[in-house]
């Protein structure tokens, strides 16, 4: 492909995250979760947490000082991938039982070495930084493995065998969200599905206009504030769970969507390995606060309830996206 002129009017099709830039807006399709009220107790917000006894609001650090060893998840090595930058290590984990084909794919091509030497190629303000070919639309696209398995959209899972950690709070965007095994999940509990929701660090599949467009080539992380239109839209695949600085802090594009207009602006991709395969003794090891446990209660409260202190305001609540989980090295 020749360089990008500073006139093209708008990258490849394929590489767009579903914002209409391609011919055929998509629509959000969330409209029945945001105006349908629940009809089950199901799909009733938990009862509200007691607040904490007058003068014993623990901080956040100290919730997390005084957990036990078994308030932590250990991340699956097989599930997790090691991006190398030139400004450092990004590390991934992939949600397989949320998008099991993608996740599959993604963990295949990068023990081909598909992404090795490829680039950042946008980083849209408020947005998204995306990564992958810049060329898959031309004649110099990178080869894929040939036992790659085509993806479906996976954008949600039956909400059946889910051990849900609701929040009591209401989402403007779902009946119903909360946690599972650290991941923030929206439900439908009419339908009987559930999906992760597009927060701040969750890592999706890059798609054109059909639906199943994606096969986990095309990456982007959300850097901005969480944008749940795209919920239900695209497969969310995994959250970044060190190294966000690396991926929020890159300059902007310039071009449409915030796609970089020349070659150099790209930000090189020198690998991507899956932890299973980096030498044990070089190995990031990381845990996850678990999300079903006193501990988690604890360091929700400790969000909710801050008066005292610099706050003012005591908020009494949190958000879905505001409230991720914890990410720690293993000791």
């Amino acid at each position: 492909m020749q360089e990008r002129r500073q006139d093209r009017p708008s990258p490849p099709c394929s590489l767009v995250l579903a914002l209409g830039a391609c011919a055929g807006l998509l629509s959000a399709s969330l409209a029945s979760a945001q105006s349908a009220a629940p009809a089950s107790a199901a799909a009733q917000p938990a009862a509200r947490p007691a607040g904490p006894a007058p003068g014993k609001k623990p901080s956040s650090a100290d919730v997390l000082a005084a957990a036990k060893p078994s308030d932590w998840r250990a991340v699956n090595p097989e599930q997790a991938l090691q991006m190398e930058l030139p400004s450092g290590m990004v590390i991934i984990e992939l949600a397989s039982s949320f998008a099991p084909a993608h996740a599959a794919n993604i963990v295949k091509l990068t023990r081909a070495g598909y992404f090795d030497g490829l680039a950042v190629i946008r980083s849209q303000e408020n947005y998204v930084t995306q990564w992958g070919d810049a060329e898959e639309d031309e004649a110099k696209a990178r080869k894929k493995p040939d036992t790659l398995g085509k993806a479906p959209a996976e954008f949600s899972r039956p909400l059946k065998g889910l051990k849900l950690t609701p929040l009591p709070e209401r989402d403007t965007w779902a009946a119903k969200v909360g946690f599972v095994d650290g991941w923030p999940v929206a439900v439908d509990p009419q339908k009987g599905r559930a999906w992760l929701a597009h927060c701040n660090s969750i890592v999706g599949a890059a798609r054109g206009n059909e639906p199943d467009s994606s096969d986990g080539s095309g990456l982007y992380a959300i850097i901005g504030h969480a944008p749940r239109a795209l919920d239900l839209n695209i497969t969310t695949v995994g959250r970044v769970l060190q190294g966000m600085e690396k991926l929020s802090s890159l300059p902007r594009g310039t071009g449409a969507l915030g796609f970089y207009e020349k070659a150099e602006e790209r930000t090189p991709i020198t690998r991507v390995r899956v932890l299973a395969d980096i030498p044990e003794a070089e190995r990031p090891r990381l845990e996850v606060l678990r999300t079903d446990t006193a501990t988690w209660q604890a360091w929700l409260n400790s969000r909710r309830f801050r008066g005292g202190g610099w706050f003012v305001h005591e908020p009494a609540k949190v958000e879905l996206c505001s409230a991720l989980p914890p990410v720690r090295s293993a000791p």
